[in-house]
């Protein structure tokens, strides 16, 4: 077990290498659909219709994907310490993990290897952070086009996740299992 005091806050990831290595490969495996479908579907529609579709795609269709890929065994969804959607406000395990990951990867970690793990009662629990892309600084980043801002503002009136950085932590994937 590892544990890491970070501004005060106690954050206790299992290792990897310790926590179950099929329960983790069953969860990469999920991160892995949902964002290749995410960004299949992003870069559709940024290419046909530009990024104020991409807009439409994240307010209505990643939900839905998240939802599908969640019918089975698995709860999947995406969190960030600066979230869009108030539905997807992080819980303070996932807050911990995330500022534990924004730590990291300012120290110089490759953003691929950072995940997290904890088992609590009968539920299994994973991240995998999410680094921001070229593609997100469209609708995340400091230059943000005047109409995709007021599609932002419509959409989403208490938005804060702008001002991200290539290479920053944009959040995280976030799954959990109960265990039989």
């Amino acid at each position: 077990m590892i544990t890491a005091a970070l501004s005060g806050l106690m954050v206790t990831t299992i290792a990897p290498v310790q926590a179950d290595e099929a329960l983790i490969n069953e969860a990469r495996q999920q991160v892995k659909q949902l964002a290749v479908q995410l960004q299949q579907t992003l870069k559709k529609s940024m290419k046909t219709d530009g990024p104020q579709a991409a807009i439409k795609v994240c307010n209505t269709q990643a939900p839905e994907i998240a939802a599908t890929l969640s019918e089975g065994d698995w709860t999947v969804g995406r969190t960030s310490l600066k979230w869009r959607n108030p539905g997807n406000q992080p819980n303070d395990w996932e807050t911990s993990v995330m500022q534990s990951f924004a730590e990291q990867l300012k120290a110089g970690a490759d953003p691929k290897t950072l995940e997290a793990t904890k088992t609590e009662g009968d539920r299994f629990y994973y991240m995998k952070a999410i680094p921001t892309g070229g593609v997100c600084l469209a609708c995340h980043g400091d230059n943000i086009a005047q109409p995709i801002a007021a599609q932002l503002d419509q959409l989403y009136p208490d938005d804060q996740a702008r001002g991200f950085q290539m290479g920053e932590l944009r959040g995280a994937f976030t799954l959990s299992k109960t265990l039989n």
